[in-house]
């Protein structure tokens, strides 16, 4: 029988991860906080691998642990005894509860199940200083890590925050960005004099000092006691050109309890640092600090510099939406064709967000792709004959394969050390990226030539 129905066409080394995953991500960036997966081990061993293998730190994930029986009788008691087990074994001061596909699929009623707890074990959580408890659901059939991540952030906001007397505080919505990136923009914020939340913070939970003992709980974190007053804040500044407001932290503050959103760009590249340090002169009333201009001078003269190495380069860029949005902003101003442009998530903003960033710009547009995988990419960049690439480790076959370097950045980096350390965002950020480019394309030249250079 014949039927219009498009082929089906598997997944091929996808480019995401799973939605939950990015969900135990932001719950880590809670202080206190025990990301907790209420689904099969199964699942919680594969994140907690997949976290590991990037940020070298360990990454404590609970689980209901649900076998077959529960696929038919629900995993209510099991998930109840795994929420005793971390009240009791971490003393977690949060428990971040996200569904998996298994019990987005068989039903369970999460939000219900905790109430039931709380009514059922009210004096054991009265012993345990009444840890917070947020749920979020994350089926991840119905999008990627990053829309986990998000979620997991819009929930904590929407269960914790109040409404509370109006204060100075900023709440900062930076996305999935390193912890490297997160040390540097509390620097910039308190060179600014502003009082800023940032939540998640993973400044510490994912890349902390050595310890003489283990922490079951890492240190670090955003205080719960500051993401119930955001409800009060001065203003929100949120990360991303490709989230809609009805799915964001920023965009829930700013219905629910008046506080005004500035949604900006990630501010990786010169322009889009330029206008996240505009929203920060708005919103301090100060001019930009002297030491942040010096490293936009230092930024610019660079520019100049190295122009030479890669104009008219191009370029294929691949991750996470709003992350490759970000770069090909920065690839464009300094000289780089950015061919391809893809994405595994689709949040139905990406192409604009593309052409947005590129509007200022008389060069072809490249070929915009969201809902993509590893396999699709290499099929489109065949043609395009790109001479880098950028994004994470997932692309290093590709650029074996073409022989052409890959610039590591973003999530995850398995095959090099330190990625979590690699800066992005602001000038000091897309310094450190241009250096890195540069010196990719200069070290590839000598490879190539038959008489090496010892200078270029």
């Amino acid at each position: 029988m014949k039927t219009n129905a498009a082929p089906y066409v598997s997944t091929t080394n996808a480019c995401k991860l799973c939605k939950p995953l990015g969900a135990c991500l932001a719950f880590r960036g809670i202080e206190g906080a025990v990301p907790y997966l209420h689904g099969s081990q199964g699942c919680a061993t594969y994140m907690r691998r997949y976290i590991i293998s990037h940020f070298r730190e360990p990454m404590d994930i609970a689980s209901s642990s649900l076998g077959e029986k529960h696929a038919v009788y629900g995993g209510g008691p099991n998930l109840k005894l795994g929420i005793r087990n971390v009240m009791t074994k971490y003393r977690a001061g949060l428990i971040g509860i996200a569904t998996t596909c298994l019990t987005e699929t068989i039903g369970d009623d999460v939000p219900g199940i905790v109430a039931e707890f709380k009514r059922e074990f009210s004096d054991l959580l009265n012993q345990h200083g009444d840890p917070e408890i947020v749920t979020v659901a994350t089926p991840s059939y119905s999008g990627s890590h990053m829309e986990g991540f998000h979620a997991a952030v819009k929930a904590s906001v929407k269960q914790l925050a109040q409404a509370g007397p109006k204060h100075q505080g900023v709440g900062l919505f930076p996305g999935f960005v390193s912890p490297a990136d997160i040390r540097y923009l509390k620097e910039v914020l308190d060179d600014f004099g502003i009082s800023a939340t940032i939540l998640p913070d993973i400044s510490l939970t994912l890349d902390g000092p050595a310890l003489d003992e283990y922490e079951k709980v890492p240190r670090g974190g955003t205080p719960v006691e500051e993401i119930k007053s955001l409800g009060g804040a001065k203003a929100a500044i949120e990360f991303g050109r490709t989230l809609s407001k009805n799915v964001t932290a920023g965009g829930l503050l700013e219905e629910e309890y008046d506080v005004p959103l500035h949604s900006l760009g990630t501010p990786i590249g010169l322009r889009e640092s330029d206008c996240f340090f505009s929203v920060l002169e708005e919103i301090s009333g100060r001019a930009i600090p002297e030491r942040h201009a010096l490293e936009r001078g230092r930024l610019i003269d660079s520019f100049v510099d190295g122009h030479k190495y890669v104009a008219g380069k191009r370029a294929v860029v691949y991750g996470e939406a709003d992350l490759v949005v970000g770069l090909t902003s920065f690839l464009a101003e300094i000289g780089i064709k950015p061919v391809l442009c893809a994405t595994g998530s689709r949040t139905g903003r990406f192409e604009q967000s593309i052409h947005a960033v590129l509007d200022e710009f008389d060069i072809e547009l490249p070929v915009i792709r969201d809902g993509m995988d590893f396999y699709e990419i290499a099929e489109e960049a065949e043609e395009l004959h790109p001479d880098l690439l950028v994004g994470n480790s997932k692309g290093y076959h590709l650029a074996r394969r073409w022989n052409v370097p890959l610039i590591r950045v973003g999530f995850p980096i398995h095959d090099r050390f330190g990625g979590h350390r690699t800066l992005h965002v602001g000038y000091r950020g897309a310094q450190s990226i241009f250096d890195s480019v540069v010196n990719a394309l200069i070290e590839r030249k000598q490879e190539q030539s038959p008489v090496g250079y010892t200078y270029i």
